[in-house]
């Protein structure tokens, strides 16, 4: 099962919210991707950067976040995808 968006976020505060959004240990493969196990099921992420978000004098840095759900039900996989969205909302104001 795979899922695609795109997150407007530098890849360091990718990585230090990562551990909150999956609630799983994640190690990180020789291509870079992020990945886990929980019980059988098996999850990799892939971080793609992208050209920056440009508003007036702002930048802002962009990636495509590739997840791949190997072994998950469709009720596991969005479970998952709820705390991953969860794990990177920022509050408003």
């Amino acid at each position: 099962m795979d899922h695609h968006l795109e997150m407007t976020l530098s890849r360091e505060e990718f990585l230090r919210l990562l551990p909150g959004a999956v609630g799983l240990a994640f190690t990180i493969g020789k291509e870079g991707a992020f990945q886990g196990r929980d019980g059988p099921m098996q999850w990799r992420i892939h971080l793609r950067p992208l050209p920056e978000l440009r508003l007036g004098s702002v930048c802002l840095p962009r990636h495509r976040v590739e997840i791949h759900l190997d072994g998950y039900s469709e009720e596991a996989a969005a479970a998952f995808l709820a705390r991953f969205h969860r794990g990177f909302q920022r509050g408003g104001g």
